[in-house]
């Protein structure tokens, strides 16, 4: 695999990072991600918080490996701009209730992006934030960024015990249960505790134990044999609603690699291999053999999700895009993938990595070499489509997240061979 390092390294330093180089916002801080999918045209100048948390991380993760010379480039640029970016959230993005606000204008005013609903509709947002912040706080020894991660990271578990925390814009219907939940709190809380844990804080090992709690509550509850379920009903007659059918092949293999990435730090060896069967089986459910990719959506059966309807957003959401290739999956696979072989060494993991390399990197990136970046939104047979499938972004993490970690991973091996 040592050929793939160059040219991650060098897709993330020429195709990725001058794209996003180039929509920071210097003057106020933050990052602007509206434009369109051809990364042509800046359509919007608001600030999604989801967006500017997560784009905190990737500045950081890339001024710490800048550091160690994994990554080439200006590690005090890429801090500078974390920095600035997280103070741009510090000074407008809470409000008084300790929650962030959803969207912020490009001089940081809050707007409601569904009228009448309020600032804080989605704790994801604040999630984002928290992993923002707790990176930032590892590279830069800000121990105050690092106050500010755990303050908000307890704000969210305790919404989440109230029950009033909220998932806009598409809310998970009552009487339901979603995997994203535990998924990204998993996700969240061992950033926040490897953070806490370097700084020799005492809350490490519990957070510690929080993200393991997750990482169990997701493999125990969701995890059905080699399948991850995206949906839990609370009432069984209701799991022959799509809803409880279909899975999400890009969501299972991420949250995958999070349990792994657990259970390697905890010596959990039952779980990556359980974490292993699962990504095997999404990318055998999801994996187009027609045009290639992965479908968004898949029946637990494969093929076009199916089942009982009863409406809403989210749902339509699911019947409407289900058989688009969209950029998040096919990074996620990518990273699983290389990930899953490294800890189990199934050859069978690497020779899907390969023929999902093959796909992304034909299918992705903009053909305009002075644009870069990739070309996120994809119809079926790979075609662009100005589409929203999520937020009205140009989503700055995925890709760039997963190049950073194969990199990283990559690296790694290279120096124990």
């Amino acid at each position: 695999m040592e050929p793939l390092l160059p040219f991650y390294r060098a897709h993330v330093e020429n195709v990725l990072l001058p794209f996003w180089y180039r929509a920071l916002d210097s003057e106020r801080g933050g990052i602007y991600t509206c434009f369109n999918n051809a990364g042509t045209e800046l359509v919007s100048t608001d600030k999604y918080t989801w967006s500017q948390g997560r784009f905190v991380w990737i500045l950081s993760q890339a001024a710490a490996m800048m550091r160690r010379g994994s990554l080439a480039g200006d590690a005090d640029f890429c801090l500078d701009h974390a920095r600035r970016t997280a103070e741009f959230l510090r000074r407008h993005v809470f409000l008084d209730n300790g929650n962030c606000a959803y969207v912020l204008t490009a001089d940081g005013d809050k707007k409601e992006a569904i009228p009448g609903l309020g600032y804080d509709i989605s704790f994801f947002a604040d999630c984002f934030v928290v992993s923002g912040f707790a990176k930032y706080a590892s590279v830069s020894a800000d121990r105050a960024a690092l106050a500010d991660a755990l303050r908000l990271y307890r704000r969210i578990r305790e919404r989440l015990a109230n029950g009033d925390a909220r998932s806009e814009p598409y809310p998970v219907p009552d009487g339901f249960e979603a995997q994203s939940t535990p998924m990204i709190l998993l996700n969240v809380a061992q950033e926040l505790a490897d953070t806490l844990a370097a700084h020799g804080h005492p809350e490490a090992a519990a957070v510690r134990a929080e993200a393991s709690g997750y990482m169990d509550s997701i493999m125990d509850r969701f995890r059905d044999g080699r399948l991850l379920r995206e949906m839990l009903p609370a009432d069984p007659r209701d799991a022959d609603t799509l809803l409880c059918r279909h899975i999400t092949p890009g969501h299972a293999v991420e949250c995958m690699w999070f349990v792994m990435a657990e259970a390697a730090k905890t010596g959990r060896a039952d779980r990556i291999e359980q974490a292993a069967d699962v990504i095997e089986r999404s990318f055998e459910l999801g994996w187009d053999a027609e045009y290639g990719g992965l479908f968004r959506e898949v029946d637990r059966d494969g093929g076009a999700p199916k089942g009982r309807l009863i409406g809403g957003r989210y749902e339509a959401l699911i019947v409407d895009t289900w058989d688009m290739k969209i950029w998040w999956p096919h990074s996620e696979i990518l990273y699983s993938l290389l990930l899953a072989h490294s800890l189990t060494g199934r050859s069978s993991l690497l020779d899907k990595y390969r023929t999902a390399h093959d796909y992304v990197f034909r299918t992705f990136p903009n053909p305009d070499a002075a644009v870069g970046e990739w070309i996120q939104i994809r119809d079926r047979s790979g075609k662009p489509v100005d589409k929203t499938v999520a937020l009205p972004v140009k989503d700055p993490y995925h890709i760039l997240r997963n190049m950073l970690l194969a990199i990283e991973l990559l690296d790694g091996l290279k120096k124990e061979s």
